[in-house]
């Protein structure tokens, strides 16, 4: 029982982070490049909608739901000798740098980006962007 609920936790950790990285990976390699050639009001609207929007159920089971998963599983490897535990420790630390790094750079520039208000009323930043 104890060796599938092992297995179970890696799993689940593993799809959840594999989302998580997945949407990373699609900002990256399409949202962002398309947003760039945009111009600034089609930017700015857009990013603060996605902002909104990525606040979902969905999401936040993926992104929070990893890290849980990822403990889960080094936790149930403590005993097991092997390279599991390694495995996840490192996936752990990792997972939880993504974490820091998202909160304390993302989200706040995320929060600027909401807290100017209605596209149309941001000219400065608009201009900033030209």
């Amino acid at each position: 029982m104890l060796e599938l609920l092992r297995t179970a936790a890696l799993a689940g950790a593993t799809i959840a982070a594999g989302l998580v990285a997945g949407l990373f990976f699609a900002y990256s390699c399409s949202v962002m490049p398309g947003l760039a050639a945009t111009d600034g009001r089609t930017l700015v609207g857009t990013m603060q909608s996605i902002n909104r929007k990525i606040l979902n159920g969905w999401f936040l089971s993926a992104f929070l739901g990893a890290v849980l998963l990822i403990a889960l599983a080094a936790a149930l490897h403590l005993t097991v000798r092997g390279p599991v535990l390694a495995w996840t420790g490192l996936a752990l630390v990792l997972y939880l740098a993504t974490l820091v790094i998202t909160m304390r750079r993302s989200v706040p520039l995320n929060d600027q980006l909401d807290a100017a208000g209605p596209v149309d009323r941001i000219a400065a930043l608009l201009s900033r962007r030209a």
